[in-house]
């Protein structure tokens, strides 16, 4: 099997995207392309996020609270500007 090279070109950068990826690129000792190939390639593979656990979770620690947060405190905190 060939491996296949593949490029894209990146318009548009702003200028900090460009210096943080150039200094990522430092710390892992890798260059710029190799650094951009890196990124997007652990960007497209990163996994799907579970909701309906994360869900359930907050579910089960909202209910092991020893107190209630209603709608009306909710609206309340917002309006003293603690939300």
């Amino acid at each position: 099997m060939v491996a296949v090279m593949i490029s894209i070109t990146i318009k548009g950068l702003s200028k900090e995207a460009h210096q943080a990826l150039k200094k990522r690129a430092v710390t892992h000792g890798r260059s710029l392309n190799m650094e951009a190939i890196a990124v997007l390639e652990s960007s497209v593979r990163s996994a799907p996020v579970e909701s309906e656990g994360i869900i359930q979770q907050a579910r089960q620690f909202r209910n092991s609270l020893k107190f209630k947060v209603t709608a009306a405190d909710v609206k309340r905190f917002k309006a003293e500007g603690r939300a």
